[in-house]
């Protein structure tokens, strides 16, 4: 993603505020008829709500404020941790390239949480209407932004999270209703199937089973159907893949799902725990060994990275989720949590607002001032800015969602 940017029963309480089950990203999602075992939520996932400003933090200034860091010396943790925050060029894995995927991974997880809260007062005709709209609404927050991007009007947006995330929320909310079973074998079906794809199916002058940057399916599909929009995009350069590679994200989107209904469950949190993190390696161990003969490729999003990708996500929700709501550890998640608060409208806000232009007015010229430390100065004075908002907002219980 470019940087610039939710078991058959029934529920007969669901105590959580809005800010904890319909600010997930995507937010919203209900059932009709709610599944057999499932407990009542008295408690706020409150890991949920961490991960998701930990994420976002990278994505609205965190990234670039490490960069700006590595500037003011040969340290070796900063210098590592600047290249972790950037994406692989083609083959390999970082950590920002599973910035992406943990939404997606997110995305899932919530849904069981909304379907619950919706499913007290509307039928399953009305729950299908509603994740519709929600998705329809995030697909075309895409659009803006891709609109802004290029200053030109666009329905698809190249390459980036919203309207993969529009598209497989909607795909996770009208399987939420569904075994776990079927859940797992549908989103490890996609992932066969996409490979295969890649591995059988060839395009003009390039064989089936190509993973060459920017000579592979993926791209020449895309730029079959956006010849134009490709030409103008100033991220074709890198190779990231559009129609295609959205398919397989929705397996990381079902992955979710089936950690949000786990932890939904009446199994015990140390269990849940266990049962995470078995998940977690297990896609990693798929995803690894397949490596060998599928490459690991964010922008293509092959099979392997899928794995991998949502493996990661996994047991990073996992360390959040022991550290905060099996350990308590809370004191320190407020941070993270205001900035999780409103996902939609910081990357919405961060990419087609000026604000890094606004601030730069008053930042700028202390950082001219600074030496080597003024790049440092001037991402960190964006991402207080940043924050403060979001607190303001945070304090007024001010939570804008799709």
């Amino acid at each position: 993603m470019r940087g610039s940017n939710l078991v058959e029963g029934q529920f007969t309480s669901i105590a959580m505020t809005t800010h904890q089950t319909e600010q997930l990203l995507p937010a919203e999602s209900a059932r009709s008829a709610p599944p057999p075992a499932a407990p009542v939520i008295s408690e706020r996932l409150v890991s949920l709500d961490t991960f998701r400003g930990f994420i976002m933090f990278w994505i609205i200034g965190g990234e670039s404020l490490l960069v700006a860091l590595r500037s003011l010396g040969n340290n070796p943790l900063i210098k590592f941790l600047a290249y972790e925050v950037n994406h692989t060029p083609w083959v390999g894995l970082r950590f920002y390239d599973c910035i992406w995927p943990s939404f997606m991974f997110m995305a899932g997880i919530s849904i069981p949480f909304s379907f619950a809260k919706r499913s007290l007062t509307e039928s399953e005709r009305q729950f299908r209407w509603h994740a519709f709209q929600r998705a329809l609404i995030l697909f075309l927050l895409g659009s803006v932004r891709e609109s802004v991007l290029l200053k030109t009007p666009c329905l698809v947006e190249l390459s980036s999270a919203l309207q993969p995330i529009a598209i497989a929320y909607l795909v996770g909310a009208l399987l939420v209703r569904k075994s776990p079973r079927v859940q797992a074998t549908i989103a490890f079906g996609i992932l066969t199937g996409y490979a295969l794809l890649l591995a059988l199916v060839p395009a003009p002058g390039i064989p089936a089973g190509t993973y060459e940057y920017n000579h592979n399916l993926v791209n020449a599909v895309d730029l079959h159907f956006f010849p134009r929009h490709w030409a103008m995009w100033p991220y074709a350069s890198e190779g990231w893949g559009t129609i295609l590679s959205t398919i397989p994200t929705i397996s990381t989107t079902l992955f979710g799902l089936l950690v949000g209904e786990l932890l939904m469950s009446g199994r015990s949190k140390p269990e849940k725990a266990r049962m995470i993190g078995g998940l977690g390696l297990l896609l990693l161990v798929l995803g690894y060994g397949l490596s060998p003969v599928v490459p690991i490729v964010m922008k293509m999003w092959t099979t392997s990275y899928g794995l991998v990708s949502a493996g990661w996500a996994c047991l990073m929700f996992l360390m959040f989720f022991w550290f905060v709501d099996i350990r308590q550890q809370r004191k320190w998640t407020l941070g993270l949590v205001v900035i999780g608060a409103n996902p939609i409208f910081i990357y919405m806000a961060s990419s087609v607002l000026p604000l890094g232009e606004r601030v730069g007015i008053f930042s700028e010229p202390i950082a001219a001032h600074l030496g080597a430390a003024g790049p440092a100065f001037s991402a960190g004075a964006l991402l207080l800015v940043e924050w403060l908002i979001l607190f303001w907002m945070y304090r007024r219980k001010i939570f804008l969602k799709a």
